[in-house]
């Protein structure tokens, strides 16, 4: 095993003799020099892992030989040693890019720590993040076992998502193909949960045996901060969602909001036109067909234009709970990046504004997007790389700066949740139709619709499932799992073309368990 090199750099070298022993005795290999100068020319000629520089020495002082390192070598880490605890040193030292510092006289003890932290910390961190992954592991495999309830599934959601992200970090301890699979294995039995339960559920709304659904969002997240709250209240539906998502976003947001999460289950299917229709309308979607036929008998089948009227049905909810604002509802769809730095400009003009509805669709067009381009697979081959490619977006985006912007308010809140989210489809379930069936990948409605169960629900009356039920000869089917349809015609073609590629509209954990979000600023 390679030893890691270090230099120490003190006028004073012999007094630490005994450090230099003890770190050789804990497997370092340690090169001393007794001057700035001598230590520049090493750092030149030589690799080091870790330098200790004394702060105080003949000749150039500490700084100004930190300063010559990092020109040759940015990259390594510096501990500087000093016999000041002057605070205006310790600034200047952790400006020009120290890794640590330390007041003499230092122990072994903690010249150990430090040497641990810098060049063992990610070794040490993925020992004890394969611990605990373990024990996880063996805590959701019971879990299973016990027949879980909706709350259970969120705390195994949770737990699976936050390994994800943690293994993000500790790629080296190689967990994550056991991971993955054990997500594969959770959303089987999911699958078979909803299945099981969701006809109940949804036939059982508000009832404190069943999970918070879309329905009920808007009226319980929303409207009870238009009472009491004395400044704005927006509301940002951030289309396409995932859980995984929401937490790189909310790293950027901590400072500028107090923050509070909460998880709801979507309807099915999981799609824009049926999920936040009813998230906005509070109402499934058979139901805004029988009230507002006006509304949805004018809508087509794709998804924009079956989005058309998100403001008036969150109006229409408004009327219904009698609920009256200070002024008319705002609403703002944000569908491309000029319309988002418009809105970013403007924000603060809505001060006054008591009611806003914010609805972002960036997301769900990068899922979109990548199905269709090359570019977008190879930037996010993965859901590792699609978090990272989220955080890169949202880190230099418009929408953070609304954010920004509003945490400047006195009183604003912000509620912010999702319709949907989305997951990586890797396995094709062949479907039978006619021609005149929908085209979505994780769900379709059509006549003589055939799929094998094991990977779709097949809803024969939609009805029951509170669908619209758009004729007296149409069904359903609703993907399972990470399954997408595909037609017999040209079969390997489409299977090979959607395979890998993000979508929503059917049961998964990752579509189905969403964040909903409260945040109030700090101001």
């Amino acid at each position: 095993m390679k030893k890691n090199k270090i230099l120490w750099v003190d006028d004073e070298i012999e007094l630490l003799r005994s450090h230099i022993i003890f770190l050789n005795e804990k497997g370092y290999e340690v090169a001393t020099v007794t001057n700035g100068e001598d230590a520049v020319d090493e750092v030149k000629n030589k690799q080091f892992d870790l330098i200790f520089l004394d702060e105080m020495m003949a000749g150039i002082g500490g700084l100004e030989t930190l300063a010559q390192i990092k020109e040759i070598n940015p990259n390594i880490p510096v501990v500087m040693i000093t016999k000041s605890e002057a605070e205006s040193l310790m600034h200047d030292a952790i400006g020009s890019k120290i890794s640590d510092y330390l007041i003499k006289p230092v122990l072994p003890s903690q010249v150990l720590m430090v040497c641990k932290k810098i060049l063992e910390s990610k070794k040490i961190s993925g020992e004890y993040v394969a611990k605990d992954y373990l024990n996880d592991f063996n805590e959701i495999s019971r879990q299973l076992l016990m027949d879980p309830s909706y709350s259970d599934w969120i705390e195994i959601y949770l737990k699976l998502t936050n390994w994800d992200m943690e293994l993000d970090e500790h790629p080296e301890v190689g967990l994550r193909q056991t991971l993955t699979e054990q997500k594969k294995e959770c959303n089987q039995e999911f699958s078979k949960f909803v299945e099981k339960n969701y006809k109940g559920w949804i036939d059982s709304t508000g009832s404190e045996d069943v999970p918070l659904l879309t329905t009920e969002i808007t009226e319980k997240y929303v409207f009870p901060h238009l009472s009491k709250s004395a400044g704005p209240i927006f509301y940002f539906v951030i289309d396409c969602l995932r859980l995984d998502q929401w937490l790189v976003m909310e790293k950027h947001l901590n400072e500028l909001f107090n923050i509070q999460k909460d998880y709801y289950y979507s309807i099915l299917p999981t799609a824009t036109p049926y999920s936040r229709n009813s998230l906005f309308a509070g109402l499934y979607p058979s139901e805004i067909e029988k009230h507002y036929p006006d509304l949805w008998g004018t809508m087509n089948d794709d998804e924009n234009s079956m989005n058309k009227y998100e403001k008036e049905l969150l109006q229409n909810l408004l009327n219904r709970k009698k609920i009256s604002l200070n002024n008319e509802l705002k609403y703002v769809k944000i569908i491309d990046p000029e319309v988002g730095r418009s809105f970013e400009q403007n924000v603060l003009s809505h001060r006054k504004t008591h009611f806003m509805a914010v609805v972002v669709n960036f997301l769900d067009m990068i899922a979109h997007g990548r199905s269709d381009s090359q570019i977008l697979k190879e930037i996010a081959p993965d859901e590792a790389a699609y978090r990272s490619l989220t955080n890169s977006w949202f880190q230099h985006s418009s929408l953070l700066n609304t954010f920004r912007a509003i945490a400047t308010i006195p009183n604003a809140k912000v509620v912010i949740t999702t319709d949907h989210g989305s997951i990586r489809t890797l396995r094709g379930a062949k479907v039978l139709g006619d021609r005149e069936a929908s085209p979505n990948l994780r769900f379709k409605f059509g006549r003589n619709l055939k799929v094998d169960e094991k990977h779709a629900i097949f809803i024969k009356n939609p009805l029951d499932y509170k669908l619209p039920k758009r004729g007296l000869t149409i069904n359903y089917i609703i993907s399972k799992e990470d399954f997408y349809f595909v037609y017999p015609t040209d079969y390997h073609k489409y299977l090979s073309y959607y395979k890998d590629s993000f979508q929503h509209g059917g049961i998964s954990m990752e579509e189905m368990i969403l964040p909903v979000i409260t945040m109030e600023s700090k101001v």
